[in-house]
């Protein structure tokens, strides 16, 4: 059975289209009730008002939209039209305050009823403070260092080599070129070894700040710092065309660590005939050993200044002669060469060291030859093992931040990565001359000055030996990039004329450019005035007590009668 549904009666509404306000009740409607919606967003009781007009613009960005939004409308007697934050009949469930802030007398109190920290507890927490401080320190450091910022000190980044207005620069090369370099080359061979070596004193791997011992100066002792072409062995050598290329372990490893370089240092290129020989000049930088070259914090610039870094690769290298003697068994047992020792005349006290002249292979055509020097031997077993020996000197602790007396016994290993951020290059060529030597061992030697105001008289801390190998993986040494950096350099320099080159190290641009100089550059009567590295090869002062001058004028008087010869 179908069901009929009956359709109510319609009102009509003569005045308009909506139903007229007084409509005929529904049957069963109840009249007088209220519109009471289920919740106050329901939109309930008009389709839409086509009379609205849009009295917020920024609420309804379609001014079309206005005519369905009712929940401003007051007709529906404070329901949708009041906010729920605004409407008096909403309450919260919990009706209790938010909680107040802990501030006043009471919450100091909860703070200091903590427990006080050990004092071990309170030194290492300023420790890492002050690690978290240097660390700000190096990034800032390393952001800058890109940028158009004055450089850490103007007078240590001063050229090493007087610019000559008629030297023709031929090219410049970015240091960014040579970490992507990489060249290997098989195992050398020994040509020839001269000179005698004393055996390492074994008694100083015991040496620590509490029994240190005071560093002993060595004035009768010759020291010699000859460069390739005044090498008789070297001579001799290319007269015998046993190779292409000639050079020493200190100009190569200045080259292999080109890129950790700061200060400027220049190498003199002779190219006779198919030869090239790589040089250095009379009072070279390469003479000296350079202190805090690496580090951000500032060196005073006053050249007078103990702590200037001029005064500092004096006492350096002062230091480091010094050392390499007073490590050694000295009881006249030497093992001796083949050769004496090319450079001593007959009688005469010499440092104890050994020449061995190595030649490797470029390519097929092309042979290099280099002087590698070690500076002792120890015997274990029956074998015979190459060291060689260096030291690395504090001289103020307020500017490494780290005090060696107190650091050394129980934190050796942060007192090195301080030398390494510090002393990057230094450390860096030295690895390298041990590996170009061959050496099984190289002694570090930790020296320090008895005051930090007094720059004659220093004392041993300690010695620590290591692997040339492993400690060259340990500072990111890669010998098949520093060997990829000497055959860029040497096919470079290949290519050019006959005649003369110098290889300067920009003093303020990561960067190394190659000029053309005459024939007599460099030589006595060349120059006018004196170059200013000539100044860097005077001994220092004596001190007040009557002290002695450094070994370094040995070396100086030496080499001057070298090249007198």
């Amino acid at each position: 059975m179908v069901g009929v549904f009956e359709v109510g009666t319609v009102p009509f509404n003569p005045d308009g289209w909506a139903p007229p306000d007084n409509p005929n009740p529904l049957p069963n409607h109840p009249t007088n009730v209220p519109f009471a919606p289920f919740s106050r967003s329901d939109k309930l009781g008009r389709i839409a008002d086509w009379t609205r007009t849009n009295n917020n613009p920024s609420r309804n960005k379609n001014p079309s939209d206005a005519v369905f939004d009712f929940t401003g409308d007051d007709s529906f007697g404070g329901g949708a039209g009041i906010a729920a934050d605004e409407d008096p009949s909403f309450r919260l469930v919990n009706g209790k305050p938010p909680p107040r802030p802990k501030f006043g007398p009471k919450w100091r109190f909860q703070q200091q009823r903590q427990l006080p920290q050990r004092r071990d507890e309170e030194v290492e927490a300023r420790k890492r403070e002050a690690e978290k401080e240097r660390a700000r320190r190096d990034r800032m450091y390393n952001n800058n260092r890109g940028s158009n910022m004055p450089r850490r000190e103007a007078a240590s980044f001063k050229s090493s080599v007087d610019i000559q207005p008629e030297w023709n620069m031929l090219d410049q090369i970015p240091f960014s070129t040579f970490s992507k370099l990489s060249f290997s080359v098989p195992e050398p061979e020994d040509l020839l070894l001269c000179g005698g070596l004393e055996f390492y004193d074994r008694t100083y791997d015991r040496v620590t700040p509490k029994n240190e011992r005071r560093l002993e100066r060595f004035k009768n002792r010759n020291f010699f710092k000859v460069t390739t072409t005044d090498d008789p062995v070297i001579r001799r050598l290319a007269n015998e065309d046993k190779a292409t290329v000639f050079a020493t372990d200190s100009i190569l490893s200045t080259l292999m660590c080109a890129p950790r370089s700061v200060y400027s240092w220049d190498i003199v290129i002779q190219r006779v005939g198919n030869k090239l020989f790589f040089d250095k000049r009379d009072g070279s930088q390469l003479d000296l050993l350079s202190v805090h070259e690496t580090s951000q914090e500032p060196l005073p610039e006053a050249k007078d200044d103990i702590n200037s870094a001029h005064s500092l690769s004096v006492e350096a290298a002062y230091i480091n002669q010094n050392f390499s003697q007073q490590v050694l068994i000295r009881d006249g047992n030497k093992v001796t060469f083949e050769e004496p020792n090319p450079f001593a005349n007959e009688g005469e006290e010499v440092a104890s060291v050994g020449y061995r002249y190595r030649r490797w292979k470029l390519d097929d055509e092309m042979y290099l030859v280099a002087r590698c020097e070690v500076q002792s031997v120890v015997e274990v077993n029956k074998q015979r093992s190459f060291l060689t020996l260096n030291a690395l000197n504090e001289f103020d602790p307020k500017y490494s931040g780290v005090d060696w007396r107190q650091k050394l016994e129980t934190q050796r290993g942060a007192v090195l990565a301080t030398e390494l951020k510090n002393n990057a290059n230094k450390l860096a060529k030295w690895t390298a001359q041990a590996l170009l030597a061959s050496a099984d061992l190289m002694k570090l030697g930790y020296v320090s000055r008895v005051h930090p105001r007094d720059h004659f008289n220093h004392v041993i801390l300690a010695v620590v030996g290591y692997k040339p190998r492993e400690f060259a993986a340990q500072i990111n040494l890669n010998t098949s990039n520093m060997w990829g950096i000497i055959k860029s350099i040497v096919d470079l320099c290949m290519k050019l004329n006959e005649g003369k080159y110098v290889l300067v190290k920009d003093p303020s641009k990561p960067q190394v450019r190659i000029y053309e100089v005459p024939a007599d550059a460099f030589e006595n009567d060349y120059m006018e005035e004196p170059l200013p590295e000539d100044e860097q090869v005077q001994p220092p002062a004596e001190d007040a007590s009557g002290g002695e001058a450094s070994a370094v004028a040995t070396d100086v008087e030496q080499k001057e009668a070298t090249a007198e010869a």
